[in-house]
């Protein structure tokens, strides 16, 4: 039985303007493009939240339900910084951490001492920890899994603990929603619920025939789930599963010629990428697998088309871009984008002695 902790800081990019200056802590703030650039919102307070505005929100639409929103650019190397300060404090309690991005991170500490080996009690020091050393705040969630400890941290938030024990977990996943399931989409929970399938526990009383012929690969996923079980261990090593660079445009592109103009400003961009992460040890051992073309038209659907195999290449992009071009059903196209995968590893699982 392991014991792992998610750490999820809260609203992290804004929180760290508010710290930094506290006018802003009682108002409406994003970071995020300005409505001229037809940018997207990054983050935004609780302040914010409260209106409606959310991450990844046009933010035109994000002016229209808030509409004394305030938009800050950010500051990257500022969040870096203070990643970087977290990062130091978890590697405290754990050898075993593996970030997910700039603001979360899961940590098994199955074997720290501190604490009697409290889960409880280290996630509750880790928070303190950042709180006194960052001035930011975080929520944590503790269960016998990453799934689960992922979930956990969401509960009470913002600045929250919220705990799952192993007695706890079969009356905890019988009453979760699919829709809060890893993997379960809008159009995958819209799916289920046609079929009548809303919590895990009717994932169990499901017809495996059915859930085959509905979602294919995910069907294993989803009744493992809906059973509490996740077997990934928490892995440290910094294997990128894949990388990208996008652009939403500042008017949509009605030609097909002019797509190709905005993937040939990215296509360098990318290389430059893939060049400074093929320096480091993760990236010299980590071969490119397949490489994809992303667009999203007006109405705001969006397509990705990969391909295994194929070089970082203009030529070898275009077949890709054409077939994601020929999906637009005569809408334009607001956003590109050009990303690669990586051939990644699986962990041994761990046999853990007690």
């Amino acid at each position: 039985m392991r014991k792992i902790i998610h750490i999820d800081m809260d609203c992290f990019f804004a929180a760290v303007e508010m710290r930094d200056n506290p006018i802003l802590r009682h108002i409406p703030i994003a970071i995020g493009g300005a409505r001229q650039s037809r940018g997207v919102i990054s983050t935004c307070n609780y302040p914010a939240r409260a209106f409606g505005v959310r991450s990844a929100m046009p933010t035109g639409q994000a002016l229209k339900l808030c509409p004394h929103l305030t938009l800050l650019n950010g500051n990257m190397e500022k969040y870096r910084i203070a990643s970087r300060q977290i990062q130091a404090i978890f590697a405290r309690y754990s050898d075993h951490v593996e970030p997910l991005s700039l603001d979360e991170a899961y940590l098994d500490v199955t074997d720290c001492s501190l604490f009697q080996g409290s889960a409880t009690l280290i996630a509750q020091d880790i928070r303190r920890s950042i709180l006194r050393e960052t001035g930011l705040t975080a929520s944590a969630g503790v269960a016998p899994n990453k799934f689960l400890a992922k979930i956990a941290s969401d509960e009470n938030k913002p600045d929250g603990l919220f705990v799952i024990t192993p007695a706890k977990v079969d009356d905890f996943v019988k009453t979760l929603p699919l829709r809060r399931l890893p993997g379960v989409g809008a159009k995958t929970a819209e799916r289920l619920s046609q079929l009548g399938l809303h919590y895990c526990s009717d994932i169990s009383s499901a017809p495996l025939p059915l859930l085959v012929k509905n979602f294919g690969g995910l069907a294993d996923s989803l009744i493992k789930r809906s059973q509490g079980i996740d077997e990934r261990l928490v892995c440290n090593r910094e294997q990128r599963k894949s990388l990208g660079v996008e652009q939403t445009l500042e008017h949509d592109l009605l030609s097909y010629d002019d797509c190709v103009s905005a993937l040939t400003q990215l296509l360098p961009k990318l290389q430059q990428r893939l060049e400074h992460y093929s320096n480091t040890p993760a990236g010299r051992s980590t071969p490119m697998q397949k490489v994809g073309v992303k667009l999203k038209f007006s109405d705001f659907r969006q397509t990705t088309v990969e391909k295994q195999g194929q070089p970082l290449q203009l030529d070898h992009l275009l077949p890709l871009l054409d077939e994601a071009w020929q999906r637009r059903e005569q809408q334009g196209v607001r956003l590109v984008g050009l990303q690669i995968g990586f051939k990644t590893t699986t962990a041994q699982q761990l046999t853990l002695a007690f």
